[in-house]
């Protein structure tokens, strides 16, 4: 009977009633249960079996740098506000699914993509579907659709993604057809999806990404209409960690 059962419920694709269908049979009769309470905890196991398997299949799918995490992430450099404001995003994840935007801008080597990666991952444990692209694969993606014919069939296979994040923007070349889908894409996911930029030039330098002021104006109004803004400070976090390397390796020459 209990082979029979297995078979059905893989037929049936329910591999958590299958894992867990004996165990808990056992539990319910130890317990007294009802047939309906044995069957609510075999839909809670399957329920939670099927989300871990989705937020597997999504972190894989995301392209995000699987040791760019909160868990992995030095604050201490941040300033207290910025600090008080990643740590909103990161606790109530309601600004993706209003499809509000977060920006953040600052010069290189600063976290900004540690940032973006931590943030994605803390939204796929939440249930929230997320992408990350290199800026410049995503317009060079998109040129090409463009040149096929099909750029609005390639923007609407992305709107699955709830949160796209675009990392360094600011090395799309400055050149009409690279612009123009940029902006075509910004436009397209205006308050309909969520976008995470980071940036290495601030706002007052973007007439360098899009080829002329209007465009540039449009561009920004509609990303930061709705959107958290981070500015982040200081050095590198690349140079410091390559001075306290060289700071070590003389400390050992000198021991």
């Amino acid at each position: 009977m209990s082979d029979a059962v297995l078979l059905l419920l893989k037929e049936l694709r329910l591999p958590g009633f299958a894992r867990h269908y004996k165990t808990l049979w056992q539990t319910a009769a130890d317990s007294g249960w009802s047939h309906a309470d044995y069957l609510l905890a075999l839909c809670e196991y399957e329920m939670a079996d099927r989300l871990q398997r989705r937020i597997q299949k999504w972190r894989r799918e995301s392209q995000l740098t699987t040791t760019k995490t909160f868990a992995t992430l030095d604050r201490k450099p941040f300033s207290g506000q910025n600090q008080r404001s990643i740590a909103k995003l990161e606790q109530d994840v309601e600004w993706a699914r209003r499809s509000d935007n977060v920006l953040l801008i600052g010069p290189s080597g600063t976290g900004k993509t540690h940032l973006a990666s931590a943030l994605g991952h803390a939204l796929i444990e939440q249930g929230i579907r997320c992408k990350c692209f290199p800026a410049i694969a995503l317009v060079q993606h998109l040129q090409q659709a463009k040149r096929d014919l099909d750029l609005m069939t390639a923007m609407t296979r992305l709107d699955k993604y709830a949160v796209i994040i675009l990392d360094d923007i600011g090395y799309v070349k400055k050149t009409d057809a690279e612009t123009n889908v940029l902006f075509e894409f910004i436009a397209h996911r205006y308050e309909s999806g969520t976008l995470i930029v980071t940036a290495n030039q601030p706002f007052s330098a973007w007439d360098s990404i899009f080829t002329d002021g209007m465009m540039t104006v449009a561009a920004i109004d509609r990303l930061i209409h709705h959107a958290t803004i981070i500015e982040l400070e200081g050095e590198s976090y690349r140079k410091q960690q390559y001075v306290e390397k060289a700071k070590s390796a003389v400390k050992r020459e000198t021991t």
